[in-house]
């Protein structure tokens, strides 16, 4: 037998880096996070082949005073926390003390780092976890780490990395959910001296996922908001046309800390169940904020995991949070005939025009290059105050990066190749600044194609009083955009009001029921329409039902292991109240000799194993997750079939029964029900309107 020995330091810290560091997007997960925690308002990342040759992370935060830097890098050593009582109530991101060991361990860190009230700055390098120099220069606010050739020192490590590829994808989509998780701070990503991600940092979440997710997913959420004595959550859903095939697009944010929790999916997921076909999954971004005494955090390396205290009253609460969201408005999608044509967009400008946070000289050079568009902009507009000065952003990134930007509407930029950027339905997408700016304009007027142009710096947005009016008559803009949702107008298909001045036009097909509704026309899918009103009725029976035991003869006898044992009488009388008679018949068997009267097409043994499963996970016991298929596929059996001819008396009771539904917009295997299509539409394509 070999003797037991302590492990040298440096053995030691390269077993740590591998519970820390997998790949360099952990370097920058690690590294923003502190600089989120040293409270910075802006933050830039760039990296080069995929992050393995450099990371650079800069960000204008609080930085690390002098004396302090050596043991910044000691490990478990952190500003965080205290004492153990402290993991309690734990409000920063990172706390372990472990990330600038565990980084200098395996690859060869520069910092160079000043706090505000210091005159100077410091330098401090560190190779494979070996000091190297420490030394005084000058420096801007805050803190920049330079890792470089990640793995460098273990080998065994770095032949596990993917391509350089895919190691950027993974730091960009961790990017996007740290700007989504902190819409108040600035984001920059810059990949091979190109700009890919730059988020405003003006709080509004919605900003965000426009520059992340685009405009078609932006304009399908819905708000989504709620709040208990412990939990409060707020943020967006989407619409279920904008479902995915994968749970890329389910993302949530707990105390600003993106994770992933079972628990919180399977409440998401279930709470579109009856909106989504199968294998589909939804849009969310939800930020929930927790008291720390309700909430662990401490439980994996990487902080990816959280623990709750009260688990379901968390499923509870996000579901309750997805449904009500979902309910509350009108989800029939709209379509169109062909594909339209769409705005062409200006290209990125080149990094080297983008000042960094803190380069006050250069945001002075563009700001006076620019100065002739904003003399430009100023002859415009006479109503322009004279006093146009930089507005101040207190060191904080700005996504805008084109040479033309925030022109009064209506003016034309003296670039070269200046193009329309936005159109009037896409900056209705904003709600930050940029929202708040166009709403506060005063009247004059413009020629009716003008579209918002951008410009090169925030240094030349001006002041809300100072930006141009835009003149725009609401139900034109809304008549000449592209069909939308029901639930931007008043009149809702749904309304029982609305029921007299729905016209039943005719049959198609056997299968299709044309309806007009004011300016839009509605298909209704007879045999999905019907499908769903038998489901929901199937489904209200369900839960209403009192009910009756059937008696087996012979009884079954099953037996259980030691925790279904448990589960079992723990819920006793539950399963009681549901029909079961189940009696101890020695040992680990057990005697059931009466079970529910109807079990929709399950076996009595099936059943009771199915619900002794579902009663041991933490989710609850709504037991009608194991009978929604069931339930379906009965709905499904009963309904009217396509091909089929209706009376229009037949298609009008139809349609009666389905306005009625609380979510009559998809069948439960979530196809829709109803589709429709505008008046303004097909005039477009008949050439009406050009």
């Amino acid at each position: 037998m070999k003797k037991i020995a302590v492990l040298d330091q440096n053995t030691i810290d390269k077993i740590a880096a591998g519970e820390v560091v997998e790949r360099p997007s952990s370097v920058v997960k690690e590294l923003v996070e502190n600089a989120i925690d040293a409270g910075a308002t802006a933050v830039t990342v760039e990296i080069t082949d995929g992050g393995k040759k450099l990371i650079r992370i800069t960000d204008n935060g609080s930085g690390i005073e002098a004396d302090q830097i050596p043991l910044a890098f000691c490990r478990h050593a952190t500003s965080k926390i205290e004492k153990v009582e402290d993991l309690e109530q734990i409000t920063s991101l990172g706390f372990r003390g472990e990330a600038l060991s565990s980084i200098a361990a395996v690859s060869q860190v520069e910092l160079i780092t000043k706090t505000p009230s210091a005159i100077t700055g410091s330098r401090y390098i560190i190779e494979g976890g070996t000091e190297r120099s420490l030394e005084e220069l000058g420096a801007p606010d805050g803190s920049t780490f330079l890792v470089r050739n990640l793995f460098y020192n273990t080998p065994a490590r770095s032949k596990f990395l993917k391509s350089d590829v895919t190691e950027a994808n993974y730091i960009h989509t961790l990017m996007e959910q740290l700007a989504l998780s902190h819409p108040e701070i600035s984001f920059k990503y810059i990949q091979n001296k190109q700009v890919k991600l730059h988020s405003s940092g003006n709080y509004n979440v919605k900003d965000v996922i426009y520059s992340v997710y685009g405009k078609d997913i932006t304009k399908a959420l819905l708000e989504a908001d709620y709040e208990n004595d412990f939990m409060k959550i707020t943020g967006f859903v989407g619409k279920p046309e904008i479902a995915r095939g994968n749970r890329g697009f389910e993302n949530y944010y707990i105390n600003g800390r993106y994770v992933k929790n079972n628990i919180i999916t399977k409440a998401i997921e279930n709470a579109y169940r009856g909106f989504l076909m199968q294998h589909k999954f939804p849009f969310v971004s939800l930020q929930m904020e927790m008291e720390g005494n309700d909430l662990d955090v401490n439980v994996h390396p990487a902080k990816r995991e959280v623990r709750f205290a009260r688990e379901q009253e968390v499923y509870e609460a996000v579901y309750d949070t997805v449904r009500k969201a979902l309910t509350k408005k009108e989800m029939i999608p709209s379509f169109t005939i062909g594909k339209e044509e769409k705005t062409p967009r200006q290209e990125v400008s080149k990094p080297a025009d983008i000042p960094e946070p803190f380069e006050t000289k250069r945001r002075e050079t563009v700001y006076e290059r620019n100065r002739p568009l904003r003399e430009t902009s100023a002859t415009y507009n006479a109503k322009i105050s004279e006093d146009t000065a930089p507005a101040k952003y207190n060191n904080t990134e700005f996504s805008r990066n084109t040479d033309s930007q925030n022109l009064p509407a209506g003016a034309t930029s003296s670039a070269p190749d200046n193009k329309a950027v936005f159109s009037r339905e896409e900056e209705a997408l904003f709600h930050g600044t940029l929202h708040q700016a166009l709403k506060n304009k005063e009247t004059c007027s413009e020629p009716e194609n003008a579209r918002l142009q951008k410009t090169s710096s925030p240094e030349l947005v001006p002041k809300e009083s100072q930006r141009t009016p835009e003149k725009a008559d609401e139900k034109t803009a809304v008549s000449k955009s592209s069909p939308k949702q029901m639930e931007l107008f008043e009149e809702k298909l749904l309304a029982p009001e609305s029921r007299n001045k729905i016209h039943l036009i005719g049959q198609l097909f056997d299968t299709y029921w044309l309806v007009q509704f004011g300016e839009y026309f509605y298909i209704i899918d007879q045999h999905a329409a019907h499908e769903k009103i038998y489901y929901e009725k199937f489904v209200k029976e369900f839960r209403e039902h009192t009910t009756v035991s059937q008696y087996l003869n012979p009884p079954m006898i099953v037996t259980l292991n030691l925790q279904e044992e448990t589960v079992l009488k723990a819920n006793e009388d539950y399963f009681r109240q549901f029909g079961f008679e189940i009696e101890h018949f020695g040992g680990k068997e057990y005697c059931i000799s009466a079970v529910p009267s109807n079990l929709y097409g399950l076996t009595e043994e099936q059943l009771f194993l199915d619900m002794l499963d579902h009663l041991s996970d933490a989710k609850g016991k709504d037991l009608f997750e194991i009978f929604a298929q069931k339930l379906a596929t009965m709905a499904c059996k009963a309904a009217v079939k396509g091909n089929h001819s209706m009376s229009p008396l037949e298609a009008e009771k139809l349609i009666d029964q389905l306005l009625k539904l609380d979510n009559p917009y998809h069948c439960p295997h979530g196809r829709p029900t109803i589709i429709s299509m505008t008046k303004t539409e097909l005039e477009k394509k008949f050439k009406r309107i050009i």
